[in-house]
């Protein structure tokens, strides 16, 4: 009996997930996001460079060109003809993009805290040159405090 239960409850907890991604038009596959993170990396590529990049990831050309169509119509990125083939390049700046990815991360990763995510970054630096990234991060601070931020 507790074995059913559990499988309903399973059940049911997919069931919302499938419907919950369903209603999210905007949400993304894995590939997708890779293939976007490939475009915001080279700033615009062809379907074939995209596959050469992905280094195996995705299965086939047919398949990056099934993920370009989906992206384009999600209007996450664009495209041009260039010669004879197809060029895609993303919808928004790099620069936006990169706030709403990092906000994504300091939320995610550290409950939306600078303070624990400054931390992270300076332990990832003690591998390098700790001293030149810590003076580069009190320079930004000095510079954020003049500004009024």
């Amino acid at each position: 009996m507790c074995s059913f239960l559990s499988t309903t409850k399973g059940d049911d907890l997919a069931r919302r997930k499938t419907e919950k991604n369903k209603s999210d038009p905007d949400r993304l596959s894995a590939r997708a996001r890779q293939v976007l993170e490939i475009l915001y990396r080279l700033g615009e590529a062809s379907a074939g460079e995209i596959l050469e990049v992905a280094g195996g990831d995705i299965p086939s050309y047919s398949a990056v060109r099934s993920i370009l169509r989906q992206l384009v119509r999600k209007g996450r990125i664009v495209h041009e003809e260039k010669g004879l083939r197809y060029v895609y390049r993303p919808s928004v700046p790099t620069e936006s993009h990169s706030q709403s990815a990092l906000a994504h991360v300091l939320n995610t990763f550290f409950g939306g805290s600078p303070e624990k995510t400054m931390k992270a970054l300076l332990d990832l630096s003690r591998s390098g040159d700790y001293e030149a990234d810590l003076a580069r991060f009190e320079k930004l601070i000095r510079k954020a405090k003049k500004e009024g931020r």
